[in-house]
């Protein structure tokens, strides 16, 4: 069955610098009308950058929206109309230094289908190659390391709550232990 929604009419709430939100007037499958309050975003990518000993470089940083400093992989939005790839790339640089010699697509995710719009691509970095970090002017963090094993265990002990991370740390160790996409 289809139980597709049809947009009647859009109301715009708020255009920022990161979000767009609008109200939309909605027919519903039983004819009946509803409201959806829609957040706009352009996306972001996650790069997870693994050594050749299963090691991951993680950023640890705060995140005023929760109030608590948050253990993750770099990361960063996209810019309108940026290639997800070369976005990871810049992000890996700016907040570890590393450049990786291979970079393998992961796929992507909608971390809150019910209201936004935002895409999360995710990378697996390997080969990585030590540089200097250059972070963007008011962005601060610190540098991590933990093994796959250890991300893994702490996701399932509920203390690695970013949701990009704990999708990217299950698919790499797949991965890298030789397993393939079903």
């Amino acid at each position: 069955m289809d139980y597709s929604e049809k947009l009647l009419a859009q109301e715009e709430i708020f255009e920022g610098k990161v979000i767009h939100v609008h109200r939309d007037t909605v027919l519903l499958p039983d004819g009946s009308q509803s409201f959806r309050e829609i957040v706009d975003h352009h996306g972001g990518v996650g790069v997870l950058p693994v050594d050749d000993k299963g090691n991951v470089c993680c950023v640890r940083q705060f995140r005023y929206a929760f109030g608590e400093h948050v253990l993750e992989m770099p990361a960063g939005k996209l810019e309108a109309g940026e290639d997800p790839l070369e976005c990871a790339v810049r992000e890996l640089g700016e907040e570890t230094g590393f450049t990786a010699e291979h970079i393998t697509e992961l796929g992507h995710f909608y971390p809150t289908p019910g209201y936004c719009r935002e895409i999360l691509h995710l990378y697996l970095a390997t080969g990585l190659k030590p540089g200097q970090a250059h972070l963007d002017q008011g962005e601060f963090l610190d540098v991590e390391w933990h093994s796959l094993d250890e991300l893994e265990g702490m996701a399932m002990r509920g203390e690695l709550r970013d949701a990009k991370t704990m999708i990217s740390v299950l698919m790499a160790k797949r991965i890298l232990a030789g397993e393939r996409r079903a």
